[in-house]
């Protein structure tokens, strides 16, 4: 029997954690289970209470935050399964989960990453991810199908290759991460689990999507409220994903197409809705873009400034 080491990440949310960890005990039914928290530089260290609270969880502290990326590669490297699931604090497991997700990675030995099926925790009828389209990389654009629709059944009994992992929720192959590396940490949020497909999928590897396992994320069903960071790093990561990913004839089209449509209309959206400042975020993304290389590792903004 594979062992699993369950990764997650704590920013700022020890309750969010501790919700994690109950439905984990509570739910999970596979016995050879590892469960490792990173503490990705919290203002409060929680980790010497959560020791005593949780003696059968793997507690790691890190004093600053590494990002999304870094964290998790801090608990890979510090992971001892055959297969690693890493699952965003804010999620829910569900009884059949981890074995399910273990039976696809032991039935099909090419696959290297796979994720359950996704419904958001406050709509638990609806569906976040039952998989995604490959990416288009002339315009660094791509598609979530089934999401926000009502679960009754229409994505059931999918176990098939899809475009990307959901980073909430992916079980990888150790024995691929030691074959491809871990996650590029100078994406530090967003975009970095699709590069990390990408390079899996260039080694010869595949992703896939299997709808049998479930898994709840607590994030909201609305758009959540725009941000300097997320500016920052959807425009910056976006533009760095497609220098890292595609060849050279669809990298020309897209920065056309990112200069001369999505510049100008993100511009036109931010002061239509008076967010003034985000014009100069969305400026600095680019920048970053020609001022470091692709493997930079100056992530190009304020860290303290993350709550």
């Amino acid at each position: 029997m594979k062992r699993v080491s369950v990764i997650t990440v704590n920013y700022n949310q020890p309750s969010v954690t501790e919700e994690l960890l109950v439905s984990i005990l509570s739910k999970n039914t596979y016995p050879e289970l590892e469960i490792i928290v990173v503490d990705n530089g919290s203002a409060e260290d929680k980790t010497s209470h959560w020791r005593q609270q949780y003696p059968f969880v793997k507690f790691i502290r890190s004093e600053v935050n590494l990002g999304f990326a870094g964290g998790n590669n801090l608990g890979i490297r510090n992971a001892t399964g055959d297969y690693l699931f890493l699952v965003n604090n804010d999620t829910e497991f569900t009884e059949k989960l981890v074995k399910t997700l273990v039976e696809t990675l032991d039935t099909h030995p090419r696959v290297a990453v796979v994720s359950p099926k996704i419904r958001y925790f406050q709509q638990c009828d609806v569906i976040q991810y039952v998989g995604f389209t490959p990416m288009n990389m002339y315009t660094a654009q791509n598609a979530s199908p089934g999401q926000f629709e009502k679960d009754t059944g229409q994505y059931d009994n999918l176990v098939q290759p899809t475009g990307f992992a959901h980073g909430a929720a992916m079980m990888i192959r150790k024995e691929a991460i030691n074959k491809v590396g871990l996650m590029a940490e100078n994406f530090f949020l967003y975009y970095e689990e699709m590069d990390w497909c990408e390079r899996f999928k260039r080694a010869g590897y595949e992703i896939w999507v299997n709808t049998n396992a479930l898994i709840y994320h607590k994030e909201s069903v609305s758009v959540g409220q725009k941000s300097a960071l997320k500016e920052y790093f959807m425009n910056r990561n976006r533009i760095l994903f497609i220098r890292r990913n595609a060849p050279l004839p669809a990298r020309l089209t897209f920065y056309l197409h990112f200069g001369l449509l999505v510049t100008p209309r993100n511009i036109l959206n931010y002061l239509k809705n008076r967010q003034y400042g985000f014009t100069n975020w969305l400026l600095k993304g680019i920048w970053w873009n020609v001022a470091h290389s692709k493997n930079s590792t100056n992530v190009g903004y304020p860290l303290k400034a993350i709550k």
